[in-house]
């Protein structure tokens, strides 16, 4: 009877043991999954883990020349384009360009649908407010294009009150443009309001000093429009979604863009004044 009492009494001893063991196991376990969960979950919330995994960042742009424009074989091209390009491959992933609705482009940004915007973004107090923004590389104004024959008609804004002016929806040149009347049209892209212009559908257009200055010059389709007035002085950023870590990495690489001449080579090409 004792000899039983001693197996039972081993055999329970056994079985607390072996519950104690597995109950740490899934203990254990438990944490290593709450671990791991906890690295997805940093894993997700990185831009840059994003782009490393995916191995691509995506650009959302428009059709901007000289910034973003396709060149004859169909590629994208230009002053941004190159840039990006190049940002990405210190960065280690390809880029892949996604043409996109300008006035849509924090949505964009936001839902993922895009990495970053990257297309002559002026920086203002609305783009600061819906992403956060690179160190800025480029300089821009706002100017008024017309047909070269009524630039002297229209000296300044004020004379400007009675026109048809064609912008680009949600751009900079639009705020201008409401400021002057009320008389706006507003389109998809800075290429289509100097098409309406020179199409003349409206009296001008407002857009970016860069493109006017590439699309305007001597022997250019939209050689006969030029401009007088400009607006408005502003820089040029690359926007990323708020709190992104790819910000710092990419302001680490323009920088060093800016110290080895790379900047300044794609601004003798394209013809786009750097930031100081």
């Amino acid at each position: 009877m004792k000899n039983i009492k001693k197996i039972l009494a081993v055999l329970l001893a056994v079985a607390i043991i072996g519950a104690v063991f597995v109950a740490c196991s899934k203990g254990g376990e438990s944490a290593d999954t709450t671990a791991a969960n906890g690295e997805t979950a940093a894993a997700s919330d990185s831009d840059l883990g994003k782009i490393t995994g995916a191995g691509k960042i995506v650009v959302g742009i428009t059709d901007y020349e000289p910034m973003d424009y396709k060149a004859d074989d169909g590629s994208w091209t230009g002053f941004d384009a190159e840039l990006a390009t190049m940002v990405a491959e210190k960065l280690g992933v390809k880029v892949e360009f996604v043409e996109i609705n300008w006035d849509n482009k924090f949505i964009e940004l936001e839902s993922g649908t895009i990495d970053c915007i990257w297309n002559g973004m002026t920086v203002d107090d609305q783009v600061k407010a819906n992403c956060d923004v690179s160190t800025s590389y480029a300089t821009n104004s706002q100017v008024v294009v017309m047909s070269k024959e009524s630039l002297d008609k229209y000296p300044d804004a004020e004379s400007m009150k009675d026109l048809t002016i064609a912008v680009e929806k949600g751009s900079a040149g639009e705020k201008e443009a409401l400021k002057i009347t009320s008389n706006v049209v507003s389109l998809s892209a800075q290429s289509d309001a100097i098409k309406d212009v020179k199409g003349k559908a409206s009296d001008a257009c407002i857009i970016d000093s860069t493109m006017a200055n590439s699309l305007t010059a001597d022997g250019k389709d939209f050689a006969d429009l030029g401009y007088k007035v400009a607006l408005t002085t502003e820089e040029y950023g690359a926007g990323f979604r708020k709190g992104s870590d790819l910000v710092e990495k990419v302001n680490e690489i323009l920088a060093g863009f800016k110290a080895d001449g790379t900047l300044q080579k794609l601004s003798d090409k394209y013809g786009v004044n750097l930031a100081e």
